[in-house]
């Protein structure tokens, strides 16, 4: 039973949308699990200076797995190792021993250097908490969560590997045990260790994630070694793959740090409203425009390099035509449904009408971006496949720059312009709260993630003419299907509103129903438009996608 259920998950993929609704379906078990981490959190703690200590403790231990972790992450050594294991075992090996003497070394020196400044980092990085009492409290979460990027790097470096030989159910799996751990320490390190606890949890999460992949790796005989004699030309070209990589990955981490660090300055739960926020974005943009951007990457590999570029556009059109056609819908839902998603989820115990309405507002203004998002990451790959790294880098750094620049003017002149952070209060019905101030990062987020998507799409339409007009015909014909939709959503709000909304389960069923109103005004809407889309879908379903092979993709944070 057990090689049957292995056999049945390691089967060639049978289509696009097939393996990128199973991509879709693990995905969501891993934020199934973070939204129970999240909802443990906000229960606990609130928005509070306990949730803002946690997260910001996160941001110093992030850039680095960024900056240095990812560098060795499946879609840059997968091809290296399969290319020196085709010349033989032994070729192979080698080369995986030198890449791993030098990645740890580089990796443990590194977090040594940054545990050594941390409150140098902290104190610059983080300017909200120098000078209070929890500064010294930070300082520790932070260094204790320094092991978290040597062991996912670590991890990541196993993945590489496993992936070499198949798509396999243990890698599958990583993700799902990773947050286990994090909420292991909030049920029980917490209690025991305090707030050091929480970070605890994330370092056995981390722990997890690596060594639930070892047995693999040491079954093919494969389990890295350190290696003395160093080829440093193997080594110099998985460098200059990497680099570009990672520059590219690490622009919109450090401009996100930079709203982080903006947060700190603001009233006390600002940090935490922000991430809270950005975590529920993250679920939708993880299910559809990760998974899809995933499961083409290697298609659009092999069409270029087979020199087949009509089917290489016709790929990427209809990963582009699906992501905005799942995109667009899930966009106006979490709008209309914004205060109830986030009471569901989040709202009970310390957590408040007031953290309640906030995040809500912040995660209207974030999910706005998720088309956006979802585009880039099909552009970045759709680059990476024709080995072009430098664009998207450019083009990342520039949208960076600008939304950190964006975001530190409309702080910094929010009282001498009043009237755009009243217009959002207003518009998403938060006047008269404290704290709204916060609401201009994820303002300013998507403004930078709009034109970061922009500037991709006309690069990619110069080189590709015939992209635009069938994607933007999907575009125009989901958005008017997806307004119907929120209307009706909206309208079914006040139908439903003889549940008891002091209640979670009350504001649950309301906004249930409400949305199932909604999706069926939207399908009837598509059926009725004769959604190309829709059909696709439905012939994708009829599939049979647990056949399909699993690829999961690289984790970007911690």
């Amino acid at each position: 039973m057990v090689k049957k259920f292995i056999g049945i998950i390691n089967r060639e993929i049978g289509g696009l949308h097939e393996a990128a609704y199973l991509l879709g379906a693990f995905a969501l078990l891993s934020q199934i699990l973070a939204l129970v981490r999240d909802k443990l959190l906000a229960f606990r703690f609130g928005a509070g200076v306990e949730l803002d200590l946690y997260y910001a403790a996160f941001r110093i231990p992030d850039l680095l797995f960024v900056v240095f972790a990812s560098v060795v992450s499946s879609s840059i050594l997968i091809p290296f190792f399969i290319n020196h294991f085709q010349e033989g075992e032994r070729e192979g090996k080698k080369f995986v021993d030198d890449v791993f003497s030098v990645f740890f070394f580089l990796l443990v020196l590194v977090s040594l250097v940054v545990f050594a400044i941390t409150p140098f980092l902290a104190q610059k990085l983080l300017p909200g908490f120098a000078g209070s009492t929890n500064f010294s409290e930070l300082v520790v979460m932070t260094r204790i969560l320094l092991l978290s990027p040597l062991l996912l790097g670590l991890s990541n470096f196993f993945s590489s590997l496993t992936q070499m030989h198949g798509r396999f159910l243990v890698y599958a799996l990583s993700p799902l045990i990773y947050n286990i751990g994090i909420i292991l320490g909030v049920l029980v390190l917490y209690p025991i260790f305090g707030l050091k606890g929480l970070v605890f949890g994330v370092v056995l999460g981390a722990l997890l994630h690596a060594l639930i992949q070892v047995p693999f790796v040491i079954h093919k005989k494969v389990f890295p070694k350190f290696s003395l004699s160093i080829n440093w030309r193997s080594l110099k070209n998985v460098a200059l793959v990497s680099v570009p990589r990672t520059l590219t990955l690490s622009a919109n981490q450090l401009a996100s740090f930079f709203l982080v660090a903006l947060a700190s300055i603001m009233s006390v739960g600002s940090i935490a409203i922000f991430n809270l926020a950005w975590n529920l974005q993250s679920v939708p943009l993880s299910i559809i425009g990760v998974s899809y951007s995933s499961a083409v990457f290697p298609a659009l590999s092999k069409f270029f390099a087979e020199k087949k570029k009509e089917l290489f556009l016709e790929r990427m059109i209809d990963s582009a035509r699906h992501i905005i056609f799942w995109s667009v819908p899930a966009t106006v839902l979490f709008i209309v449904l914004r205060a109830q998603i986030v009471r569901v989820i989040f709202g009970a115990g310390e957590f408040d009408w007031r953290d309640t309405r906030l995040t809500a507002a912040a995660l209207s203004l974030f999910v706005i971006s998720v088309v956006g998002q979802g585009l880039l990451l099909l552009f970045v790959r759709a680059y990476y496949a024709e080995g072009r790294t430098k664009k998207p880098l450019y083009i990342n750094m520039v949208s960076a720059i600008f939304m950190a620049l964006l975001a530190l003017f409309l702080v910094k002149n929010v009282g001498e312009m009043p009237t755009l952070l009243y217009f959002l209060e207003e518009m998403l019905k938060v006047s008269g709260q404290a704290g709204t101030v916060v609401l201009l990062l994820p303002f300013a987020y998507s403004i930078a993630v709009g034109l970061n998507t922009v500037l991709h799409w006309l690069s990619f339409s110069k080189d590709y003419p015939e992209f635009s007009r069938p994607v933007l015909f999907t575009l125009f014909h989901t958005f008017a299907a997806s307004v119907i939709m929120g209307y009706v959503t909206f309208v079914s709000l006040r139908l439903f509103d003889t549940f008891p909304m002091e209640k979670v389960w009350g504001v649950f069923m309301q906004g249930f129903l409400a949305g199932v109103c909604g999706l069926s005004a939207l399908i009837l809407s598509l059926v009725l438009l004769r959604n190309r889309e829709i059909r696709e879908m439905w012939q994708a379903l009829h599939q049979r996608i647990w056949k399909s092979k699993v690829v999961i993709p690289d984790p970007e944070v911690l």
